[in-house]
């Protein structure tokens, strides 16, 4: 199979490239259907695709880390991915949870069943970008995509809505959503991202994927197998992008539902709500100082301020924060200045991440988190929102939003369910 002369997405470092006439659907049902651990970083709205799968996999569980297996020296799960890529270079694939954001912060997160990290190594990947399809290696082998099933969207089938179990009821989350007004009335908080979530059944979690990316397609979605643990998110939010040693993040903070006859006008309520923009404003103020820490001064600026971003099932108010690295500072040191995302936790952070563990009573697992990819001194990493986790035992989804002074608890709990609907819409029962 001839090599091509120029790769697709270069600065993954493939050694050998060829062509191929695959889709990005056909490509992932390919790999999927012959391998145990496979990641498609989605980009279903526009975008390059990246379909792979690999040998070397990074499991961080409870703080320790083990790399194909083995043990490996690392005090946090950032340290832990900095060790494997030092040992086995290479463009790395997979996702940071939220407890290992509170693990750097020092604290003590709760034990939880999923992974605190999982990366996986890609030796094999398809890339697909701009209507073109390559077959890429990382060792220079050369290889061709095994048959696939034809792929189709699967049929209508619901996981019946009393085998789902919401961890808060509406008025549960009605009252710690005072709690966190209470806390921000006495000074502990300027603005907390409350967070509950709901258990389903076993998934059909290819098939949840397809639909929830068919109903929201977005710029930064994912399906990851890693280490019996996949995560499904149709994130519409940059957590980090790093290229060319400019650093960039784009909290999200501010939602309204689309609407059939009153669309616009839910888009300019959203603009012009002072709850909403308020919110906003203290997460870019917090994501300025965490990036500021790593950062050549002077360089950090707010480039977008209160952009209303459409998207399938909602609308959303964007910012976006960047500068430029440090010398000698790298995409890890990013990740490590700005994890856990301010869009995720509040301001104070490492205060309010204290308070939300109380209030929440339980670990946040992958969700909260961020996914997506490093690769030499680059990185693509979303946030992990929007999305389902599972594992044979079940599936775990997350839903939460930010909570002001200006909140209004029977709102929030609207909110909850809007984020929700696309979500618990999409999942397919195993066996289906």
């Amino acid at each position: 199979m001839p090599a091509t002369s120029a790769a697709l997405l270069p600065h993954l470092g493939a050694r050998w490239t060829a062509p191929v006439e695959t889709s990005a659907e056909a490509a992932f049902a390919a790999l999927e259907a012959a391998a145990a651990d496979v990641v498609w970083l989605d980009s279903s709205s526009s975008g390059a695709h990246v379909i792979g799968t690999g040998e070397h996999v990074l499991v961080v569980r409870d703080g320790a880390a083990t790399l194909d297996g083995e043990p490996l020296e690392a005090a946090d799960a950032v340290a832990a991915l900095e060790a494997a890529r030092a040992v086995l270079p290479g463009a790395w694939v997979g996702w940071l949870g939220y407890e290992a954001g509170v693990r750097m912060l020092g604290l003590e997160p709760a034990a939880g069943r999923f992974p605190e990290a999982a990366w996986l190594l890609l030796d094999r990947w398809v890339v697909v970008e701009g209507g073109r399809a390559q077959l890429q290696s990382r060792l220079g082998e050369p290889w061709a995509l095994p048959p696939a099933p034809p792929v189709a969207l699967p049929p209508i089938a619901h996981v019946d809505a009393h085998r789902l179990r919401w961890r808060d009821d509406d008025a549960g989350y009605a009252e710690k959503v005072e709690r966190c007004r209470e806390h921000i009335h006495d000074g502990d908080s300027y603005v907390l991202c409350l967070t509950t979530a709901i258990e389903a059944p076993p998934l059909d979690m290819v098939a949840t994927h397809a639909r929830l990316r068919a109903a929201s397609p977005v710029h930064h979605g994912g399906l990851l197998r890693i280490a019996g643990v996949t995560l499904s998110s149709a994130s519409p939010e940059t957590f980090l992008r790093v290229e060319h040693g400019v650093a960039t993040t784009r909290p999200i903070k501010g939602t309204r539902r689309r609407g059939a006859d009153d669309d616009a006008a839910l888009a300019t309520e959203l603009f012009e709500s002072e709850k909403e923009r308020a919110e906003n404003v203290m997460i870019v103020d917090l994501c300025r100082n965490d990036l500021q820490r790593v950062c050549v001064p002077g360089t950090v600026e707010v480039t977008s301020l209160l952009g209303v971003e459409t998207y399938p099932t909602v609308h959303q108010l964007v910012s976006t924060v960047q500068g430029r690295l440090l010398p000698g500072r790298g995409p890890l040191d990013a990740v490590r200045s700005l994890f856990p995302a301010g869009s995720m936790t509040g301001a104070p952070k490492r205060r309010t991440v204290e308070l939300l563990q109380a209030l929440e009573g339980a670990p946040r697992g992958v969700y909260a988190g961020c996914f997506g990819l490093v690769a030499g001194e680059s990185c693509q990493l979303a946030m992990t929102i929007r999305g389902v986790v599972a594992d044979a035992a079940g599936a775990h989804i997350g839903v939460g939003g930010g909570v002001t002074a200006l909140s209004e608890a029977a709102f929030e709990v609207d909110e909850l369910h809007v984020k929700a609907a696309a979500m618990l819409a999409s999942l397919v029962p195993l066996g289906a």
